[in-house]
């Protein structure tokens, strides 16, 4: 039987600087992608905390609707189909389904299933669904996955994630070397019927 992969959204498919525009539109901003160095967005912001707040949730919908695919991901996603189930498994609000549902199909981006959780603790559905292999961008939800799955998350490097991690959380630059390591990693595991 395939392997099944959790597999996060923001950051990890999509392009980890794709808040940055939308920032720097709305609070008149002049901000890099290399200046997001922690994953809360609220710090770079110059409003109250409400405010924001408020204006994210307004905005969810156009910025996930309008996230452009990381370089790779479709390509390394689409070989993996034959080797393993797609799920993926988001921090996004369940009310964010049919615009995510419309995102993966504009994309033509295949899946098997698709999780909403609500928050960003996602061990427990990754433990609800046994994924073998978990793909992440917050480097938190990295640790935590691989250490109470016991499972290797790999963890695509950002500014915003860079404290150290465990053994099993494995660092990558692009989808190219997540492929690689999953290959490799693959190749050591035999599939296992569920």
């Amino acid at each position: 039987m395939k392997k099944r992969f959790g597999i996060d959204i923001d950051g990890t498919v999509t392009r980890p600087d794709t808040m940055v525009p939308y920032l720097n539109k709305a609070f008149q901003l002049n901000l890099a992608y290399e200046d997001i160095t922690e994953y809360d967005l609220f710090p770079f912001v110059n409003v109250p905390k409400e405010d924001f707040t408020k204006w994210f949730i307004e905005t969810e919908p156009l910025i996930y609707s309008e996230s452009i695919l990381a370089e790779g991901a479709k390509d390394v996603l689409e070989k993996w189909t034959d080797q393993a189930d797609l799920y993926f498994i988001s921090a996004r609000s369940n009310r964010l389904l049919d615009v995510t549902k419309n995102w993966f199909s504009t994309n033509k981006v295949i899946y098997n299933h698709l999780e909403l959780v609500g928050s960003h603790d996602k061990v427990a559905t990754a433990k609800k669904f046994a994924v073998d292999l978990f793909l992440e961008d917050k480097h938190d939800n990295a640790v935590a996955i691989s250490e109470e799955c016991k499972i290797p998350v790999i963890l695509f490097n950002t500014p915003y994630n860079q404290d150290p991690v465990p053994d099993r959380v494995i660092r990558v630059n692009n989808w190219q070397e997540a492929s690689h390591w999953v290959n490799n990693w693959m190749a050591e595991k035999p599939l296992t019927i569920k």
